[in-house]
């Protein structure tokens, strides 16, 4: 209802606008304002595609799952600079934070993609391979998570990486503040799983997104430049968000 109101307002004012100031001078350069019918059937285009992609059911951080990626929908699968590889995700913030844990896991933890590797990663899912809504993984529906390696880092284990690779997980982690959390802190350990750990509208989510979209447009910042991990002052940080 919201949305649907949003759009019908949105169209509304630009149909208001269109008329105080389109004369006789602008009249051949200014664009068709919309009628009442043309109101009408973009709402039903938008009606249409909101029955089409939404479930109206919620992944266990309370976003919403979708039914399908690249589908005109808000979940796309997107590049993940400097890997070769894409993962389909939630555009936006979501997309910016998941991108930047792959990019720096492929940097510093392990390489992605190499000799033929199949699915080095994998993001949104059909709702209907989800069985437990409950279960943080149930967020790929929701485009909100990846799964690095998921042949590799099965559900359930612990281990999967050495000290060093850990290290470097926790301050990748404390780059999102938070935001993003690790299945591998899970009571049911998901060591491959990276997931958005806030509700959709959260002002953080907003905040730390633009944090690291300027990063990436700093030389020497963001991903893809070392660090060092080990430090006294990244341990403390990395520490803050166990």
């Amino acid at each position: 209802m919201v949305r649907t109101a949003g759009l019908a307002a949105g169209l509304a004012a630009a149909s208001a606008a269109g008329g105080a100031f389109a004369g006789p001078a602008l009249a051949a350069d200014t664009p068709p304002v919309p009628d009442g019918e043309h109101i009408k059937r973009a709402l039903e285009r938008f009606r249409a595609r909101q029955r089409r992609l939404l479930t109206g059911r919620p992944s266990a951080n309370r976003w919403e799952m979708q039914k399908a990626a690249d589908a005109d929908g808000t979940i796309v699968t997107r590049p993940v600079p400097g890997t070769g590889l894409g993962v389909a995700v939630h555009s936006g913030d979501p997309e910016t934070l998941l991108v930047h844990v792959i990019r720096r896991f492929h940097y510093e933890v392990d390489t992605l993609g190499l000799h033929g590797e199949p699915h080095p990663v994998q993001g949104w899912v059909a709702p209907s391979e989800i069985r437990d809504t409950g279960l943080p993984e149930s967020n790929r529906a929701s485009g909100t998570a990846v799964v690095i390696r998921p042949g590799s880092y099965p559900p359930g284990a612990r281990g999967g990486f050495t000290a060093a690779q850990e290290l470097i997980i926790r301050d990748i982690l404390a780059d999102t503040e938070g935001v993003v959390r690790w299945g591998g802190d899970d009571r049911r350990p998901y060591e491959g799983l990276f997931y958005l750990g806030v509700r959709p509208g959260d002002p953080k989510l907003a905040r730390v997104a633009a944090k690291i979209r300027g990063w990436d447009e700093t030389p020497g910042r963001g991903a893809g430049v070392l660090v060092d991990a080990a430090r006294p002052d990244r341990r403390r940080r990395a520490a803050r968000y166990r």
